[in-house]
């Protein structure tokens, strides 16, 4: 009986200092900056400016913004939640190959930009802070919005907190405590202790732009399931593309890929048209 006390003790110690270091430790479990030196120059083909963009605190935030030769609007690109720009930047050909102009930012601490991610307040904070800045240049009529992995939670927020003209979701989530509880190692671990919640379901009950969702039937991170829930968000002429066979990266730049994101733009471009 001694014995088995003492393992109970020893568990249930093990339990909460897993517990505890999942709290403290949020941000290095969920983000995984690449920083990159003020003077590195991008590698990435295409003609694009570099941007740095002052946050509410004085924090600048590093942003390319790639331009096409006769744009139609802008999408703004969020991405996901490793690397940085070096790496992102290369989305930018699909889009401005379908005459858009694409503008995609760094998190804090990411590439070039300042600071430090500290809280799911300041990301979102920020993001509008960075949208409001792309409507100096463009009418918001003409921007769409793209969130890619932790990027769709963001962007889910902005489109209903704004009026973009299209959302668009790639490899989503349905919120992150909800992926919690479908990832088994993560199970464990309460939900109350998940600080960046980031409810991608939620923001799009209280979305008034259209909204498509890309998302790999075999996605390895982010369950298939998570855009079946969101589907059961949907308004009319929101629509789900599963990717059959992809995962959760591999269907960027694809042609699958790429014949997708074309009908998607050519899809409201036309509904636009009609109005």
């Amino acid at each position: 009986m001694k014995n088995l006390i003492i393992l109970i003790s020893v568990l249930a110690g093990l339990y909460l200092l897993i517990c505890t270091l999942a709290y403290f430790f949020q941000e290095k479990m969920i983000f995984f900056p690449q920083t990159l030196a003020r003077d590195f120059k991008f590698g990435v083909s295409g003609d694009f400016e570099e941007r740095f963009v002052k946050m509410h605190d004085g924090k600048e935030l590093n942003a390319l913004l790639f331009k096409a030769e006769k744009p139609k609007g802008v999408v703004f690109y969020l991405h996901g939640n490793a690397g940085s720009l070096e790496g992102w930047g290369g989305v930018a050909e699909t889009f401005t190959r379908f005459n858009y102009d694409l503008f995609i930012p760094d998190y804090r601490g990411y590439g070039k930009s300042e600071g430090n991610i500290q809280n799911e307040a300041q990301l979102h904070r920020d993001m509008q802070s960075l949208y409001d800045y792309v409507k100096q240049e463009y009418e918001e009529q003409d921007i769409i919005v793209l969130g890619h992995s932790i990027g769709s939670g963001m962007a889910a927020r902005l489109a209903a907190k704004n009026s973009p003209k299209l959302l668009i979701l790639q490899a989503p989530f349905y919120s992150v405590p909800d992926l919690k509880n479908n990832t088994t190692p993560l199970q464990i671990i309460p939900s109350f202790l998940i600080k960046y919640k980031l409810r991608t379901g939620k923001y799009l009950r209280d979305t008034n732009a259209p909204v498509a969702i890309l998302h790999g039937d075999e996605d390895e991170i982010i369950y298939y399931g998570s855009s079946l829930k969101l589907q059961q968000e949907f308004k009319p002429g929101d629509t789900l593309i599963t990717m059959e066979g992809f995962g959760h990266n591999n269907f960027l730049g694809t042609q699958r890929y790429e014949e997708e994101i074309e009908r998607v733009l050519k899809r409201f471009e036309n509904r636009n048209s009609e109005r």
